[in-house]
């Protein structure tokens, strides 16, 4: 087996949380929906460069809870996603301004640096930066 690289993350939420999704991705991360097979419940596609990267799937029940059991902020067995980065001072700042919530911490035995939030479905995300930037 020769892995490559992540392909890309699915995210499930209810059908009427896709467009909220899409947002927050869009916005927050500047990542593009793009093209999408005709499945038979709605979603996204969301595009780093020529890559879908972030699947976004409104499989859930509508009537069902927005997030999976274990409380909020809880994302089940799947952790989170995480995105290499660069730019830590912008982006604490395009959080804030969007009102995000977000911890910072480095690297223990590593030059990262990494924020921590949660998306509108309760799934964490990670952005890694250089450890360089946070001094």
């Amino acid at each position: 087996m020769d892995l490559q690289h992540i392909d890309h993350v699915t995210i499930r939420g209810r059908p009427q949380d896709v467009d909220g999704l899409r947002d927050f991705y869009r916005n927050v991360l500047g990542l593009r929906p793009g093209p999408r097979p005709d499945f038979a419940f709605p979603g996204y596609w969301m595009y780093l460069g020529d890559t879908p990267v972030v699947h976004i799937a409104g499989s859930l029940p509508a009537d069902g809870p927005a997030a999976p059991a274990g409380g909020p902020g809880s994302t089940g067995r799947f952790d989170h996603l995480s995105f290499r980065t660069k730019g830590l001072a912008a982006v604490r700042a395009k959080l804030e301004d969007q009102g995000i919530t977000f911890q910072g911490t480095k690297v223990p035995g590593f030059d990262l640096y990494q924020l921590f939030f949660y998306d509108p479905a309760g799934v964490k995300v990670e952005l890694t930066f250089d450890g360089a930037e946070a001094r």
